[in-house]
């Protein structure tokens, strides 16, 4: 992953975004991690939203002594565009009392249907699953959401 495109992540987590949503209750249709087939989802469901239109689902699973971020591209969205971008996170609450985050366990992937974040060492954080949308895999991020935090 390129520096830009991490710097890009960590302005948008401090920054914020405009145009994204939350939504519960979602289904992203997710078994298992990699290389994890017992995970479990914890806290809300996000919806990420892109130029008016639904993108994806994000979640948050624990399983395997490790936290996992998930993005699942919705079928509507692929039937409509030929080509995106998205990363899959786990977001830790910083502790220094600024409100921001670090991210955990960032993939980035082009063009799938569902990308998982690595498995993060971060079980005794305070935690929410990320999902972010671009473009182009070389591009900023255009779109930012995270679920409700888990500690």
């Amino acid at each position: 992953m390129s520096m830009k495109r991490i710097g890009a992540m960590v302005a948008v987590s401090v920054l914020g975004a405009v145009g994204i949503g939350m939504a519960g209750g979602t289904p992203a249709y997710a078994e298992s991690a990699p290389s994890c087939s017992s995970t479990v989802q914890i806290g809300s469901t996000a919806t990420l939203t892109v130029g008016g239109q639904t993108f994806a689902s994000v979640k948050q699973f624990k399983g395997c002594g490790k936290n996992w971020g998930y993005v699942y591209v919705w079928a509507s969205y692929r039937s409509s565009h030929q080509s995106w971008s998205d990363c899959a996170a786990v977001s830790v609450t910083n502790s220094s009392g600024t409100g921001r985050h670090d991210l955990e366990g960032v993939v980035c992937s082009s063009n799938k249907v569902e990308t998982w974040s690595t498995g993060t060492n971060t079980l005794s954080s305070c935690t929410e699953g990320s999902g972010m949308y671009g473009d182009d895999p070389l591009g900023p991020i255009v779109g930012w959401v995270s679920t409700s935090v888990r500690c």
